[in-house]
């Protein structure tokens, strides 16, 4: 109440009265309409004490990145749920790799089906000789499928990953594009720069132009926090080719707002409730240990012990030599007490029966936050079938994304690269692939196929894929990669081979209907169903 009012309500009560709730009804109708009554409430009590502010991406997720990274990496190192998390989407989304499946657009090549078919067996052979070696990999560690899951847990992990694609000479290989993954940490503003320029061209390693374009990164030559007694130099490498336009650096990330340069570590929104249940579970199972060490203590008034211990105890149970009252507690050990001294309670009385449901509660907010069901999240399925299948179908169309997401930002442009190198030596005839941008990518158009969606009831599955073939829904070639039996081609092979011998050895029936087929005559749309 300000002077005026004060005034009025001292020489008329009344008025001054009613000049107050006019003043409120004027408040309500400027400040309580729409969401103003509710989510945008200053004057409900439910709302008052929570305080927020308005930041860019910068104050709010740049900042705070390489903190929350730290804590990222060491939940996944200390916390057995936060491991369990970021693996099991790792399995589920890369698990041996993601294979390639080469799909040309043949009709705008000019190419019939079975010209189509010979160049993509040919490919994928000549990708296989690259991909399964270790001479893919620049550090000469892991093959090109073992690389997908360590790219991609990096970014689980950190929030994003980083992918150098240098050409290196090595002997009996004949192709020379190498596979160069780095440490998130490496991705930095050099150190004698400020964290970030003044006009916000380099943040956190990355740089942008006038248009809010990413043009290079600033890569640290050793890790900036590592102990070295050599000068750390930063490289800047420009994310495309000038002049080529081809990918120098695959940058991994999930972006949650736009004009976002770093990556978001996904068990950033759980940190503190892992880190507190890792906490709780450590608690709770010293105090287990503790309980199923139970100790008894004996007390005496009898002076003619000395102090001494019982003959049972054997004097391994002392901490310290030289202070002859420090014991740990040992499996049913027994320890005297001194003269006047008294022990009230020894058994903490574990375990907490409080527990199990207590983690449960915790682990359904986790999963939910991850997207990870907690069923999937602890492998622990005791619901119905229905309820158990609902759960997996739900986390799988998080595998999903981030496979297609894996796919076309890290394997394709992979593949697109080694294409060019391969077709530019000729150990690949594809005319017209660096005259034509469409060419181009009629010939490198493929698929990406990983592991399976997991099987509640087996028998279920394979009657509803058999009906999806059926009804012209599916094709036998996409259903054998969906269960994770490799190739419908190959196995349809081997299954005339082996049908032949069980005819040849009587183990088959003469009478059976079965069509004899030549495999190297087999029809070969059966093989690259669409």
């Amino acid at each position: 109440m300000n002077w005026i009012d004060r005034t009025i309500a001292w020489v008329s009560p009344e008025r001054g009265l009613k000049r107050m709730h006019a003043k409120q009804k004027m408040n309500l109708i400027g400040h309580g309409a729409g969401y103003g009554s509710h989510g945008a409430s200053s004057k409900k009590k439910s709302l008052m004490g929570w305080l927020t502010r308005q930041g860019s991406v910068i104050e709010d997720v740049e900042y705070n990145i390489p903190k929350l990274r730290e804590r990222s990496r060491d939940l996944y190192m200390g916390a057995p749920l936060a491991t369990g998390a970021l693996k099991t989407i790792r399995t589920n989304v890369i698990g041996s790799g993601l294979k390639l499946n080469s799909q040309i657009d043949y009709e705008y090549l000019g190419m019939t089906q079975e010209e189509a078919d010979n160049w993509e067996t040919r490919t994928e052979r000549e990708f296989n000789l690259w991909a399964e070696s270790l001479h893919c990999d620049a550090q000469r560690m892991n093959n090109f499928y073992e690389l997908q899951q360590l790219a991609f847990l990096s970014w689980l992990m950190s929030g994003d990953s980083f992918t150098l694609l240098p050409y290196i000479e090595r002997p009996n290989m004949p192709y020379d594009l190498r596979v160069q993954i780095v440490e998130s940490d490496r991705v930095c503003n050099p150190r004698n720069s400020p964290f970030m320029d003044k006009d916000h061209k380099i943040l956190n390693g990355v740089e942008i132009n006038k248009r809010g374009e990413v043009v290079a990164y600033h890569i640290a030559q050793n890790h900036p926090n590592s102990i070295s007694y050599s000068k750390n130099e930063w490289k800047r490498v420009r994310k495309f080719g000038a002049k080529t336009g081809r990918h120098n650096v695959i940058h991994l990330m999930e972006s949650e707002r736009p004009e976002q340069r770093r990556g978001v570590p996904i068990l950033a929104p759980v940190i503190e409730s892992l880190k507190q249940l890792s906490r709780y579970s450590e608690a709770e199972l010293m105090a287990a240990v503790v309980s199923g060490m139970y100790t008894v203590f004996i007390t005496t008034n009898d002076d003619k012990s000395d102090g001494q211990l019982p003959e049972l105890y054997d004097g391994e149970e002392q901490v310290d030599p030289y202070d002859e009252n420090s014991y740990e507690l040992g499996n049913g050990a027994m320890v005297q007490l001194g003269e006047g001294e008294d022990v009230k309670e020894a058994n903490p009385g574990r375990p907490n029966q409080a527990f199990d449901g207590f983690v449960t509660s915790i682990c359904r907010q986790i999963g939910s936050a991850i997207e990870v069901l907690y069923e999937l999240l602890l492998k622990h399925f005791t619901s119905s079938y229905s309820a158990s299948r609902a759960a997996l179908l739900e986390a799988w169309k998080m595998f999903k994304m981030r496979r297609t997401w894996m796919s076309n930002d890290f394997c394709q442009p992979i593949y697109e690269e080694w294409l060019a190198e391969a077709v530019a030596k000729g150990r690949i005839n594809a005319p017209g692939f660096f005259e034509d941008p469409l060419a181009k990518k009629a010939y490198a158009q493929s698929e990406w196929n990983g592991p399976s969606q997991g099987q509640l009831d087996p028998l279920k599955e394979v009657n509803a894929a058999a009906r999806r073939v059926e009804e012209g829904f599916s094709t036998r070639t996409r259903e054998t990669i969906e269960f994770g039996n490799g190739d419908f081609f190959r196995n349809h092979t081997l299954r005339v081979v082996e049908e032949r011998m069980r005819r040849r050895d009587g183990l088959a029936s003469t009478d059976e209907s079965y069509v004899e087929e030549d495999p190297d005559q087999t029809d070969q749309q059966e093989r690259r169903g669409n």
